[in-house]
């Protein structure tokens, strides 16, 4: 059901024009929020901006998420803001530790943790003069769990949840909340590459290696980015203006990871 709960507010989105973030997008969107997204992919941002059921409720503007200086630069534009979500993030490699390139762990920590420091460090300035808000980083079942042969993107998993812990803390007084949604095995494109990443370098078959995954939860399914983007419109609402430091999973209860 639409509402208009958020009518009015403004939340920005980093790396949106696809897949989760852009569900939350259209989710905030839904309930009356402006959004504006950011994303590398230049053809993507053209595609949102020229649909005009999004004209002046959602504006897409290309933004390396990894260059603290172009961040800088466009949260200069803004006087105020409701909320951030911080969407950033890459699989890294799928490889045994000891496999692992130096390049590529050091990609996956900057592409999936700092650029959340860089986005909530340039944020929260223009959120405490709001004196409220909200932020959202988007971690991974695999930030609560061991992930063999993914230790990059494992790490900077679990590295977004002390970060949303520390900052609850220390924006409390400011009445800006921020909470941590982890999604299990999300159901699209980018967890077919995992599986068959995965499939090929432990010698299996795409389709055992999903039924293990699977196996691995309760409900036995993968999640939607629809899933996610529900729980992200609860922590961005009134609904949830109690709620600060908590680590809210949308993965059907993953029991262990493979």
């Amino acid at each position: 059901m639409k509402t208009k709960e958020l009518k009015g507010r403004k939340y920005i989105i980093s790396a949106a024009a696809d897949g989760i973030g852009l569900s939350i997008a259209k989710k905030i969107n839904e309930h009356g929020g402006i959004v504006y997204v950011t994303d590398v992919d230049e053809k993507k941002i053209k595609l949102i901006n020229s649909q005009n059921k999004f004209k002046n409720t959602i504006f897409a503007s290309k933004l390396d998420s990894t260059n603290p200086n172009e961040v800088k630069n466009y949260f200069k534009s803004f006087k105020k803001i409701d909320g951030i979500i911080n969407n950033v993030g890459i699989a890294g490699p799928t490889n045994y530790l000891k496999n692992v390139t130096i390049k590529d762990w050091n990609q996956t920590i900057d592409t999936n943790l700092n650029s959340h420091f860089y986005f909530s460090k340039f944020a929260i300035p223009l959120l405490i003069k709001n004196n409220k808000g909200s932020i959202i980083n988007i971690s991974s079942t695999a930030g609560l769990f061991g992930f063999a042969q993914r230790s990059p993107y494992a790490a900077s998993k679990w590295g977004i949840i002390g970060l949303t812990k520390t900052m609850a803390i220390e924006l409390g007084k400011n009445k800006i909340r921020v909470n941590a949604i982890c999604p299990g095995s999300v159901e699209g494109d980018r967890m077919n590459r995992v599986i068959k990443a995965k499939a090929k370098l432990i010698k299996s078959n795409p389709k055992k290696v999903k039924k293990e995954l699977e196996y691995m939860v309760s409900l036995k399914s993968f999640v939607t980015k629809e899933d996610i983007a529900s729980m992200a419109l609860f922590l961005l609402s009134d609904k949830s203006k109690n709620i600060s430091g908590q680590i809210m999973t949308v993965d059907g209860n993953t029991e262990r990871m493979i």
